[in-house]
């Protein structure tokens, strides 16, 4: 028999593992009740610090949350870990890579580790990953680390309802420093060169210094960690606590569903546009022939959606 919504809120609020895992998959496939389920436990959030880490490949992003989620249970706190793990792409599940990095933890009850696949697509991932995120929140976890695939535009997005950012890096960027996407920059809040045991990790970290206060008006901490010796966590751990306790919990409240409140209403268009391919088309054509601006193309779109509501 399926738990009711009430089953699985006294589950949460009771600490029962098996109903945390149950609310996860309910949310994550969008089951019937999410909504009331998130509604029923909407008044006990805010309660976790959620820090998202993310970077290109190679980086070492992953052994760098397995250290980092070490140093916080050697702090007492409980973590949640969403690994935002690439799709099979036999299967459409997600491949549990990070998983297998975590399983240090696998039998420490105050460490819950879920992968979220991104199924080749990661347009919804962002509000699936809050979910989670409000979920592991009901549960009590102290921190709950959400870690991405990467450093594209969705990753970026996904990373960006966290309260804390940390991006990772790889010594050795070199010349190749300029080519980070500002749009990491812009949400950063920590820059961290891992394998700083590489020769080529201080220069990196200079060139970083000197990126970030010449494109921002923020002073961005850029630290260095060794994560496979455990080197720097500590001072990693503590410039998260200190960029959670400079945010303004207030507008914190505020920021992440107004985020995924603009994502939605994005997809939510997107999805009431596909359903008119003929008008569409219309648009693409007077569009390309030069007769209407890509603004007033945009505008003809937006009246197509709202018909369609």
């Amino acid at each position: 028999m399926a738990d009711t919504t009430d089953d699985l809120v006294i589950g949460l609020r009771a600490g029962n593992r098996a109903a945390l895992a149950r609310a996860i998959t309910l949310v994550e496939n969008n089951g019937k009740g999410t909504g009331d389920l998130l509604q029923k436990l909407a008044p006990s959030l805010g309660h976790s610090m959620v820090v998202g880490f993310t970077g290109a490949p190679g980086a070492g992003k992953s052994t760098l949350v397995g250290a980092y989620v070490r140093e916080l249970r050697s702090r007492g706190k409980s973590v949640g870990v969403i690994a935002v793990d690439p799709s099979s792409p036999l299967s459409g599940g997600a491949v549990l890579g990070d998983r297998i990095r975590m399983s240090e933890h696998a039998t420490d009850p105050d460490v819950f580790v879920r992968s979220l696949a991104s199924r080749g697509h990661l347009g919804g991932l962002s509000r699936s990953a809050s979910h989670v995120i409000d979920i592991m929140d009901s549960f009590g976890k102290d921190v709950i680390v959400l870690e991405t695939v990467g450093a594209g535009q969705s990753e970026v997005e996904v990373a960006d309802i966290a309260d804390v950012k940390v991006v990772v890096c790889a010594p050795g960027l070199g010349d190749d420093v300029q080519a980070i996407k500002a749009g990491i920059l812009e949400i950063a809040d920590i820059l961290v060169v891992n394998k700083a045991d590489n020769p080529l990790a201080e220069r990196t970290a200079r060139q970083l210094e000197a990126r970030t206060t010449g494109a921002l008006s923020r002073k961005i901490p850029v630290l260095k960690t060794i994560a496979v010796e455990n080197q720097g966590l500590d001072l990693l751990s503590e410039a998260i606590e200190t960029q959670h306790h400079l945010r303004d919990h207030a507008q914190k409240e505020k920021d992440r569903p107004r985020k995924l409140l603009k994502t939605t209403t994005l997809e939510f268009l997107s999805s009431k546009l596909d359903e008119d391919n003929q008008a569409l088309d219309l648009i693409s054509e007077k569009l390309v022939r030069g007769e209407i601006s890509f603004e007033e193309a945009a505008r003809q779109c937006l009246e197509i959606a709202s018909k369609q509501v």
